[in-house]
């Protein structure tokens, strides 16, 4: 049975790991780290956990591969995805996989703490105004295009015809972190 506070960190970047382990550590949290894809099925075997945080962009392969597998694992699980690239496709697509939030970097554990309590959608979200640009559009087509190849660069610029190069810059300039 998993404890009342157990959390399973998913994040390739050992700093930023770190840091989110000792600072859920000093909340009165049980910690796990694993480095990725291949390590969660051990880390599911040792510990049930009751909250999850995921980065989206793992070295190798895709956070929502680990955002699916939890699900599967544990549907009553409280899974927070965390990213520097956020996008509404990969947004949808977390949530589908049964993520309970979604929150973009920099995050820190206040937000993420709060996150877990959330069940429920807010009806009180302010509507924008605005309407989508152009570039939006090209950012959300290019986020889409990284989920449907498993976030190889590479091959998302080949599938948009662009070159990689440029590709990477356009992932930089936009960056959110």
């Amino acid at each position: 049975m998993a404890s009342a506070r157990s959390l399973l960190i998913v994040e390739d970047d050992a700093a930023f790991a770190r840091a989110l382990r000792r600072s859920f550590q000093r909340r009165g949290y049980a910690v796990e780290v694993c480095e990725g894809l291949e390590a969660l099925p051990d880390a599911l075997a040792r510990m049930e956990h009751r909250y999850a945080v995921v980065d989206l962009k793992l070295g190798v392969g895709s956070g929502l591969k680990a955002v699916k597998m939890l699900h599967d694992h544990d549907p009553e699980m409280r899974i927070v995805v965390l990213t520097g690239f956020a996008s509404i496709v990969t947004a949808v697509e977390a949530i589908k996989l049964g993520a309970s939030h979604y929150l973009a970097k920099p995050a820190n554990t206040d937000d993420i703490e709060a996150a877990f309590g959330r069940s429920d959608g807010d009806t009180e979200v302010p509507l924008t105004k605005r309407q989508t640009s152009l570039k939006t559009l090209e950012w959300e087509r290019i986020h889409e295009t990284l989920v449907e190849s498993e976030f190889n660069i590479s091959e998302a610029a080949r599938r948009l015809g662009m070159h990689r190069r440029t590709l990477a810059r356009k992932l930089e300039k936009r960056r959110v972190t």
